[in-house]
């Protein structure tokens, strides 16, 4: 195995595009809105699809507005659907994801014929040729995942340091947050909607099946080991930090045990945080 410069901004997309993911997740596993954070990975397709559609371009800035009105859509839909239905909320999530998400991939289908969207990449995406695009920054050529994931996990980290008080006591107890003068669902509308664009963010370079698994596996992980927010926090980026870097060491390496050459970087930092936890 020979390591090149390519394998570690493959690396570091991945780390980064894990721990922004994982950062917001913890509060998914503790207001027990896991499969929320499926349903919106799920749901922004047809937010990009139509944003493609409408703009006729795949710039960063159209494909987020669309996919932060998804998601937000989305999250009014399932509460919707849980209050006029009966239903309960996973009930709620499996109607409003499987349908949006259908509807996603019908229209990408569609844009495809008109542009390089292929629906392979919404669930595997392309980390391998991130480093193949890059910022020329200070005379170092950075890929522009890395840029972008950055930029959506600084955002990230500023809103949980920012509200950390409030998303804690939302997330324990809706009820004792509304009686003290906090507003337990604006906080939600606003957490799903980085979750959204922290989706698309990662998207075009890790897919769909990595970051349902980083937003979702770190933080259960993290639960498993402590109770306190704060360290559960920090052992979910260590976890999602890991699980990419051993996911893409065991992409280039493990298939060369049963002779072939490399698997898909980003199904192998899914499996690995599966492994990891497991492992706990």
């Amino acid at each position: 195995m020979e390591w090149t410069s390519l394998d570690t901004w493959i690396v570091v997309v991945g780390v980064l595009s894990a721990m922004s993911c994982a950062l917001l997740g913890n509060y998914l596993v503790l207001r027990r809105m896991s499969m929320m954070g499926d349903a919106i990975s799920h749901a922004v397709l047809p937010g990009l699809a139509i944003a493609f559609l409408v703009s006729g371009s795949r710039e960063s800035l159209p494909m987020l507005i669309g996919a932060i009105l998804i998601g937000v859509l989305t999250t009014l839909f399932i509460h919707g659907i849980d209050r006029l239905s009966g239903l309960d909320r996973g009930a709620s999530m499996g109607v409003v994801f499987t349908t949006l998400f259908a509807l996603g991939l019908i229209l990408i289908r569609q844009a495809a014929d008109h542009v390089d969207l292929d629906p392979g990449c919404v669930l595997y995406g392309a980390i391998e040729l991130t480093p193949l695009d890059t910022y020329l920054w200070f005379g170092w050529d950075i890929p522009q995942a890395a840029v972008t994931n950055l930029i959506m996990l600084a955002i990230n980290l500023v809103f949980v340091l920012v509200f950390f008080k409030e998303l804690k006591i939302t997330s324990f107890d809706p009820a004792l947050a509304t009686t003290i003068g906090i507003n337990a669902n604006v906080m939600q509308y606003v957490l799903m909607t980085l979750v959204a664009a922290t989706t698309i963010a990662a998207f075009e370079s890790v897919g769909s099946i990595l970051v349902i698994a980083m937003l979702i596996v770190p933080g259960a992980a993290a639960h498993l080991l402590t109770d306190r927010l704060g360290p559960m926090l920090a052992i979910s980026l260590v976890f999602a930090g890991l699980s990419a870097f051993l996911g893409h060491l065991s992409a280039i390496t493990v298939p060369t045990w049963f002779g072939f050459q490399d698997t898909s970087t980003a199904g192998m930092m899914a499996v690995m945080a599966g492994l990891l936890f497991l492992s706990l």
